[in-house]
């Protein structure tokens, strides 16, 4: 019988799966924001849009994966680049 841990591992690791995820997160934020806005809360502040992609370790051989590279580029909070609304 194979392993429980390792099948679900296997399960949440598939691109379905990450859809599905996104599109729940999706509608508990929206369901979250009409509650808060009929409460008479203030509509959410516009925020930037990222979209991450997650590659197949194959990709990227870890010697050259991002995140062990060394670099002197940073991320800065510029509120004042784009409007996304």
């Amino acid at each position: 019988m194979p392993d429980f841990e390792q099948s679900f591992s296997d399960f949440i690791d598939r691109r379905e799966y990450d859809r599905a995820e996104n599109a729940l997160f999706s509608m508990v934020r929206i369901a979250f924001k009409a509650g808060w806005l009929a409460a008479g809360g203030n509509p959410p502040k516009p925020q930037k849009v990222l979209k991450l992609v997650r590659l197949p370790s194959c990709v990227i051989p870890p010697e050259n994966h991002p995140d062990s590279i060394e670099s002197d580029i940073s991320i800065t909070d510029d509120e004042t680049d784009h409007d996304y609304d």
